[in-house]
This record gives structure tokens, sequence and C-alpha cells, in this order.
């Protein structure tokens, strides 16, 4: 029949992965921190493109291997619910209407909008997924049926109704006691019940061996792959489902069981026009990869995924034309890693912090140090390191200012690393504040350089500690920012950037603590049902400009949205990408309801002193309380909507020194 081989797994949470070169766009927690669900479908919609480039490539020369094809496992829906979790990195952070608007046009860019799919998403980890990593293969997940479809399940609601996605990846852990590759509930009754899911359903790799051999649900893999087989895993990212021939023989699946599971993976490739005579998008070049049109892009991502936390007395942008000398020190400030994340391509080129701070700052003195390294103090002399605090040290003393570079990388925090027992626990971290080495070399820079930029590369939140935090005069939290990172960071600190991105998560104060990371009740999480004053909220951000909110009113209100208009001014004289932001306040007698909720998000360019009025779309989906059997109903008490630049608490308030508009619905 001429039906070739297929490879099914490719990855491409910010890039098409482990391929060969390609775009590195800012991992998805910097992509979350953009507040901007446009432009991350234009970075989806490029990674689509640069994947039918290799696809038609590899084709060309019978390459068909793995991360060959065109069905991609991302984007990483789960929700960042606990700042240790070292796969916080490739969410879209804690919330689940920020996490659900971004997988929308993440997915709708990847997939295509034309009559074949231009590349397959696929959301993933279903669900009730984040850690423990040490834990995951044998974890059962308990959540009531209040956080399940308030918290947990939203993201997957939408990619699947509102994205259509073409597929679904189970998670290795249990859910309320069954498999997640094997959940009634979730696979049968919500998925392709409630939902109306059309698509394949995969195994994250090696989970079907797991509902045997760690979750002890089955007696042997012939009867673990049964069962996930009939209840709607379609494929096995491992070697289970060979034990199917076995199982067929023992009447535990029948044929029209496989033929099901069979004919949906073959629908995937049709759709992808794999059986074309003439396949569609086999005129994307290969010159597309990495190209420039790709890499400003991937500039614009970066520079609106860096977060601002600090700027007293306005320290930041920097004069160019003043600064005679800069030092660029830390562990990250050279490192590549610390620009890629996890799940990454290979880029044509890189720009570290210290490639971006010579590039911008070409007329100033530029000092390059480490000053240690990201986790050890000390190496073993066979590594060729030694306590590098005094090399740092001394390029901090000299100079009129010093951007210190700090942070992790995925050695450190990711999917089950295994490094650094005593910092992390199998990628998950112990601690929010930074390894000692570094916590160590930031206090002892402060105390030789009165004029001091903090960036921080990490894929979670960081607590530095009050010594730095009160003496940095700047602080900018940069995540793993993409290939071209160190340049955004470098134009953020001059001025060519405005800096406009916003924390998707939560910054927790190290001393104030967290609930066990094993317990998956909100109560006390995320913004949303924090009890204690955060360190940095949810949704904030500084930037240049003084953007001011006017005017806020509704346009219309219907069963299933509500449209509103926001007037916004900018009162500086540079433009601006400011980031509205809609939050709800409802009370029910009924039941618990969050402090507030993010009900809507728009990113909108503002030149100086222009004034701009945007409508904005809000789905009624986010103004329902969730009751404890699950049902999503119409508040009994107040709505309240609220619009700014931040969320509505009283910290943001008092960080940004502006109060949100208001309007009372109910």
């Amino acid at each position: 029949m001429g039906i070739k081989e297929y490879n099914w797994w490719n990855e491409g949470s910010h890039g098409v992965a482990r391929a060969g070169v390609a775009t590195v766009f800012p991992h998805a927690i910097a992509l979350a921190a953009t507040f901007d669900p446009e432009l991350v479908g234009e970075v989806a919609e490029a990674i689509s493109t640069e994947a039918r480039a290799k696809y038609n490539k590899s084709i060309q020369y019978e390459d068909r291997d793995i991360y060959k094809g065109l069905t991609y496992w991302s984007p990483n829906i789960n929700i960042f619910r606990d700042p240790r979790w070292g796969r916080g990195q490739e969410t879209f952070g804690e919330d689940p209407c920020l996490s659900a608007t971004l997988a929308v046009e993440y997915i709708k860019g990847l997939q295509g909008n034309g009559e074949f799919l231009k590349a397959c998403a696929c959301a993933k980890h279903y669900a009730v997924h984040s850690g423990p990593e040490k834990l995951r293969h044998e974890f059962n997940a308990q959540v009531s049926k209040q956080d399940l479809f308030e918290t947990y399940l939203p993201a997957f609601e939408y990619s699947v109704r509102k994205a259509k996605v073409a597929g679904v990846m189970g998670a290795y852990n249990m859910t309320n006691g069954e498999p997640c590759c094997a959940n009634r509930m979730l696979m049968v009754d919500i998925l392709r019940g409630k939902w109306g899911f059309e698509g394949y359903y995969v195994s994250d790799c090696g989970a079907i061996a797991n509902i045997s051999e760690t979750h002890k649900f089955t007696r042997n893999l012939t009867e673990a792959s049964a069962l996930a087989l009939k209840t709607g895993c379609d494929l096995n990212c491992g070697e289970a489902y060979s034990h199917l021939v076995d199982a067929y023989e023992e009447d535990l699946v029948t044929e029209e069981d496989i033929t099901r599971a069979v004919t949906q993976l073959y629908t995937i490739r049709a759709m992808l026009g794999e059986f074309e005579e003439k396949r569609p998008y086999s005129d994307v070049t290969y010159d597309k990869l990495d190209s420039e049109v790709h890499k400003r892009l991937n500039l614009e991502a970066a520079g609106e995924g860096i977060v601002l936390l600090e700027n007293k007395d306005g320290a930041l942008p920097l004069d160019k034309k003043k600064v005679k000398k800069i030092a660029v020190i830390g562990p990250n400030a050279m490192s590549i890693q610390a620009l890629e994340g996890n799940y990454n391509g290979t880029a044509s080129e890189y720009i570290t912090v210290a490639d971006g701070i010579r590039r911008e700052f070409d007329s100033s003195e530029v000092t390059v140090a480490m000053g240690s390294n990201v986790y050890e103090e000390h190496r073993n002399w066979w590594h060729g390191f030694g306590n590098l605090l005094s090399e740092g040290l001394a390029a901090a003393s000299e100079a009129e200012w010093t951007v210190l570079c700090l942070g992790l990388d995925r050695e450190v925090e990711g999917e089950e690393t295994g490094k650094y027992d005593d910092y992390t626990d199998g990628g998950d971290k112990r601690t929010l504040l930074l390894p000692k080495t570094q916590m160590k070399l930031a206090e002892s820079v402060c105390d030789v350089c009165k004029n001091v930029i903090v960036v921080v590369m990490c894929g979670s939140a960081a607590d530095l500690g009050e010594k730095v935090r009160s003496r940095a005069k700047a602080i900018l939290h940069a995540w793993y920012p993409g290939a071209v990172g160190g340049l955004a960071v470098a134009k953020i600190i001059s001025g060519n950037i405005d800096p406009s991105g916003k924390l998707p998560v939560t910054f927790y104060r190290e001393e104030d603590g967290l609930p066990e990371f094993t317990d998956y009740s909100m109560d006390g999480r995320t913004y949303r049902f924090i009890k204690k004053k955060p360190l940095y909220p949810f949704g904030y951000g500084l930037g240049y400009a003084k953007v001011n909110y006017e005017k806020f009113e509704i346009i219309s209100c219907g069963e299933e949205e509500i449209r509103a208009k926001v007037t916004v001014r900018n009162e500086s004289e540079r433009g601006a990408a400011e980031k509205i932001q809609i939050y709800a306040r409802y009370k029910d007698s009924r039941t618990r309801t969050p402090e507030y909720q993010l009900c809507a998000v728009k990113s909108v360019k503002i030149a100086p002193k222009e004034v701009k009025t945007e409508e904005i779309s809000i789905d009624t989906y986010w103004l329902k309380a969730v009751l404890e059997d699950g049902n999503r109903v119409t508040p009994n008490g107040s709505i309240e909507l609220f619009a700014g630049g931040h969320q509505p608490d009283e910290r943001s308030v008092e960080l940004c020194g502006d109060e949100c508009l208001k309007i009372k619905i109910k």
C-alpha cells in the first residue's frame, strides 16, 4: 500500500526540539509571561513552519526516525501549582484561564487552519500532574471534584472544545485511584463523553508499564495493555503494547478494540496529508529554519516575557552614552543552557547576556566573569574549576554597573534530573532560594558594587533573600529566554525594549513555607487561594512607560460572553506593550470561591502619549462558581470585574501604585 513507517514522538514546547538546528524560542513559562495570546500563536505558527521544513527534507532522504514526524507532544498545560516542581518551566503557569487561553492559541498556531493539519498538537499530561518528579511513576494524585473542574481540567477542556486539539497525552500518575492512561472517568466520561474529544490518546513514555509495575493496578503487562487500550489509549510510547498479541489471544481485547485504535491513529496521519499524492505544505523550504524572520520574532517574544520585578528610583534604563564600565558576572552570564531550558532544539546562533551587553553597550568597557558555578561552590580539580568568587568580586569592584546573572539550568531543575540531591529532589527544588554558592556571590557583589542589576534565569519562582532584594538597584526575571534572550535582556537594560512581562506564577517568600508538595488541594496555593501576602503577586511586572487606565465599561452581557471596553492612556514619551488584565471576584453561599480569578488578557501596543480603547471578550466560563460536585454554576452572590495592568489584590496595588478599575455586574 506504500505506507511508510512512522515514529510519533516529536517535541515542540518552544521550538522544534531534538532534531538539529531550529529556532529556540523562550521556554513555555517565559511565553506565558508575555500575557500575549496572539504572540504565542505566532510563535507556534513559526514552530509548525519549521516542523514542515524539517519533515519535507527528512522524508526526501527517507529519514523516518524519532523526532522527524509531525505529531508534536506539546503543549504541556499542567497547572504549575507548586514553585518547586522542576517541570513547571514547560507550562503556561499557575492560572487555569491563562493556561487555557495560551493553550488554544498555541494549538491553533501549530495545527493551522487549512484543509490539512500543518502539524499535530498534543495537550499533556492528562490530568492532575505537577510533581513530585521522584514519585510520578507510582503517585496517586488525590483531588476533589471541585479542584479538578475548577483548576486542573479547564485548560484541557479549552484545548478540546475551542482549539480542536488532535492529541491528548495521559500522565504517569494515578488520579483518584486509577492510572491516567486507563482512567475511565477522565478518558471516557469527561474527555470523549462530556467534551466530545475526537483525536488520539497517547500514553506518556512508559506509563502503560507503570500500570502493572509501579501502580500494581493489574497483575501484569498484558492486562495493563488491555485495560489501557479498552479505556481509549490508542498509542503507547514504550513497548508495553507488544503484549496486545497476548491480550488478544487471552480474549482480553477484541479485534474491534485494536481496529478502533488503529483507525484513530491513521486518521491523524491522513489529516496531516501523509497519503496525498501532493502532500500539503510540501513547498515549505528548508531556509525557514532559524531564519532571520523567526529570530526577530524570537527577540520580540523574549523581550515581552522578561519581568522587571524591581527598579529602585528609576535606575533602569541605563544611558548607553554615560556608562563607561560594566561587569557581567555570574554562572549564567555566558550560559547557553540558561537560554535553552529543557525540551529544546539547537539554535544556529546564541546570544548570552554577556554577548548582549557587549552588543548593546558597544562603547562601554565590558568585563565578564563567572564568580560561581550554577550549583557547586567547588569542583574537583579534574573539572578545572576552583572557587570563582574572587574573580567575580574583582570585576564588580572595578565597574560602575554590575549585571549579575544568577539562576538555574536544566541540569538542576527539570524532568527527573537526579542531580544535586541536597538542592533538588529528582529535579524538583527543595527551596525557593538559589543555591548557596550563588547567594554568597550575590551578597558579596552587593558589598563591592553599589549599582547592581540582578538577572535571574530559571524556570520557576526564586527568592533572592532580603539582603539582595534590598540592595540591588533592579531585578529582572528572565526565565529561560531562548537563543537570543541575552540580547533581549541587554535591550531592556538599555531601554531599547520596554519591559512588559507579567508573572504567570506567584512568587513566595522562602520563610513563609508552602503546603506539602504531595497535597493536590488548591487550599493556600496560587494567587487564587493564597493566605499570606506574596513576595511578588501573579500578574505583576513593572515597565518604563506610565500607562493609566481611564475607563472600563460593559458593551454587552450574554450567557456565554461579556463584551467590555477598556481605555488606556500612555503618559510617557516612550511606547509600551501594555498587558490588559481582567479579573473577576464573585461570591457564592454554597461553596468556596477564588479571591480573584483572571478571566481575560489582551496585549496592546501603545505609542507615546497615545490613548487607546480596546474591546475585550470575557468568557463567562470564568465567572462561574464550581461546586463541590464539580458542577459550574452562576454564583448566587455578587460578581465584580476589575481591569488594570496587574491583579487587583492589595500587594499588586502597593507595588504598582495604582488601583484597578471596577465594575459590579451582579
